[in-house]
C-alpha cells in the first residue's frame, strides 16, 4: 500500500514540475497547474502503475477473506441468540409458584 501510494504521489509532482516547466507559472494559472497535474497523472496512474494496484488489491483482497473467516470461525464457537432462546424456553418452570406473576 504505501509503496503504490508513493509512486502516486510522485507521479503527481513529476506532473506538476512538467507542467510548471512548460509555462503554468503565473499565479492565476496556480488552479490549472494542480488540476492539470491531478488529472494527467491519474491517467498516467491508471496505465504505468497497473501492476502495483493489482498486487495491492490482491493484499486487501486476503486481509479481508481472512478477516472474514476469524468471524465465521468466531461466529461458529459462540451459540446463536436462537440457541440461547430455545435453551431458556425449554428450561423447567418452577411449580411451587415461584417466579410466577400471575
Amino acid at each position: 500500500m504505501l509503496r503504490y501510494t508513493l509512486l502516486r504521489v510522485l507521479v503527481f509532482f513529476g506532473c506538476l514540475a512538467a507542467l510548471w516547466l512548460l509555462g503554468l507559472r503565473d499565479e492565476e494559472d496556480m488552479l490549472l497547474l494542480v488540476a492539470g497535474a491531478a488529472v494527467l497523472s491519474a491517467v498516467i496512474s491508471y496505465v504505468a502503475l497497473r501492476r502495483f494496484r493489482e498486487d495491492y488489491s490482491a493484499q486487501l483482497a486476503a486481509r479481508l477473506e481472512e478477516r472474514s473467516a476469524t468471524k465465521r470461525a468466531r461466529a461458529a464457537d459462540r451459540p446463536s441468540d436462537e440457541d440461547v432462546e430455545d435453551a431458556e424456553v425449554a428450561r423447567p418452570r418452577p411449580t411451587d409458584g415461584e417466579g410466577d406473576f400471575r
